[in-house]
């Protein structure tokens, strides 16, 4: 055992690992965009920072599932794309909220507005 790290800091670690282990996950919507082909990749998840890390790890070992996606990377690499975390779900009181169902709520609702500013552009 190490006796170098005093009790007051073994404690301190083991209540801010207590705290990140207990605190409200980052839950929300991300668009990976395409800077030349202006396609977007929208999602959500239930860790959006963890689902954007996976994607470039993905993009990195040519094994993302969006093909189209991957060809772009493979063909320009990662200054070609953003990644970007479009909106994070509030933490509610109430124990029985939905978050699966707020998070399909607001994916659906980037997706039209995505699809309405494309619109307005090729107006």
């Amino acid at each position: 055992m190490n006796d170098s790290i005093s009790p007051a800091s073994r404690s301190a670690r083991r209540a801010a690992a207590r705290q990140a282990r207990d605190a409200f996950p980052p839950m929300g919507v991300y668009a990976i965009r395409d800077r030349e082909s202006g396609q977007v990749l929208l999602g959500a998840s239930r860790n959006v920072h963890a689902a954007l890390n996976r994607a470039r790890f993905e993009l990195r070992m040519r094994s993302h599932p969006n093909r189209t996606l991957q060809a772009g990377w493979d063909r320009s690499g990662a200054e070609r794309f953003v990644f970007e975390v479009l909106e994070l779900v509030k933490e509610r009181d109430d124990p029985d909220f939905d978050y699966a169902s707020e998070l399909q709520a607001l994916k659906d609702f980037h997706r039209l507005a995505l699809a309405e500013a494309a619109g307005a552009e090729h107006a």
